[in-house]
């Protein structure tokens, strides 16, 4: 459905983030991307939903494909009526407008009323603590009220892929497991396919089918979610566990490195 072909990505003509990166998104499926923090997750993110261009990025080398058409290069709004919605890092909901408000403007392209309507009530069925707080200004919801306000946002474009972005960030694991929960959801019952952004790995790897891992720009990793739980690697610098299973303390994890044919 979804598919990064071997793209570079360079900020400002000058700084190269992306090097030569591809992956695809599986149909009705939760694709996760995972790294560290500047590993460039985001920055392929942007790079399909064509926000990149709003922050003097561009790419400058492959392709970005949906459906079978080429995106890489299209507006943001294009983008988003062929089907692709992107749920950023942080939430960022319009704080001074009600949260019934917030998903009004997450349905812009919507060009019939009865669409718009249909869309609210499937956001309120699926978030019901949204529809409590359909009044409410959105800038004084909690934070996992906002992140599921965001989603819901996404959802009123009636898109096929929504782009997730570190859903899990500032919230409460309990949250987070009914966030989640959620999103299988919306995958199994609305045919959506996702691509999660997280760098929660043990939740990403719970909930998702298949799996990528991206270091300083580059796909390193790649499989299903039960080889890559496997993977060495992945149990010892992104679970914390070592051969044995036990957890790591974190003083020692974070000086361990990077296997050099990872970054080869």
């Amino acid at each position: 459905m979804l598919a990064i072909n071997n793209i570079e990505v360079v900020y400002d003509s000058v700084i190269l983030v992306l090097r030569g990166v591809s992956l695809e998104v599986r149909d009705g499926a939760i694709t996760t991307l995972l790294g560290a923090n500047g590993a460039g997750k985001t920055t392929a993110l942007k790079a399909i939903s064509g926000v990149l261009r709003t922050e003097r990025g561009e790419v400058t080398k492959g392709t970005v494909t949906f459906e079978n058409k080429r995106i890489d290069g299209m507006r943001p709004f294009d983008v988003t009526r062929l089907g692709i919605s992107q749920v950023f890092e942080g939430r960022r909901v319009f704080e001074h407008l009600t949260t019934e408000e917030n998903l009004v403007a997450g349905g812009h392209v919507q060009r019939e009323g009865r669409r718009l309507r249909e869309g609210i009530e499937r956001v309120y069925s699926y978030f019901p603590l949204l529809k409590a707080r359909r009044d409410q200004l959105a800038g004084y919801l909690s934070g996992g009220e906002q992140q599921m306000l965001a989603i819901g946002r996404a959802l009123m474009s009636d898109p096929k892929v929504i782009l997730l972005d570190e859903p899990s960030l500032g919230l409460a694991p309990m949250l987070v497991e009914e966030i989640f929960a959620i999103v299988r959801r919306l995958v199994a019952e609305q045919k959506l396919s996702v691509l999660l952004v997280e760098q929660n790995a043990s939740m990403a790897l719970t909930v998702a089918d298949h799996g990528y891992v991206m270091e300083t720009g580059r796909i390193v990793l790649e499989g299903s979610v039960a080889t890559l739980r496997e993977n060495a690697d992945i149990r010892e610098f992104y679970l914390g566990l070592n051969a044995v299973g036990t957890r790591k303390s974190y003083r020692d994890v974070k000086h361990y490195k990077r296997r050099k044919r990872w970054l080869s």
